[in-house]
């Protein structure tokens, strides 16, 4: 009986995020982690507590660096 060939896709898969930008959401998770992240412009609001919320402010603040980010979801 012969042997079953695997078909692999040759389309090789971009990164969407780059590695600053992980880096930066890192830095966020650790920063809310300790209770010194904040939310808000110039970091006027309260702490965040959430993680989608750090995670976001992380990306944001990779945008921000030029880092490979995706572009935000339209509402």
């Amino acid at each position: 009986m012969p042997a079953k060939k695997r078909s692999r896709s040759t389309k090789k898969t971009t990164r969407k995020y780059g590695k600053a930008a992980s880096k930066s959401v890192e830095s966020a998770m650790r920063r809310r982690n300790r209770g010194s992240l904040k939310s808000g412009k110039g970091g006027k609001g309260g702490t965040v507590k959430s993680r989608q919320q750090a995670i976001a402010i992380g990306l944001s603040e990779a945008r921000k660096r030029g880092a490979k980010v995706p572009k935000k979801a339209a509402r």
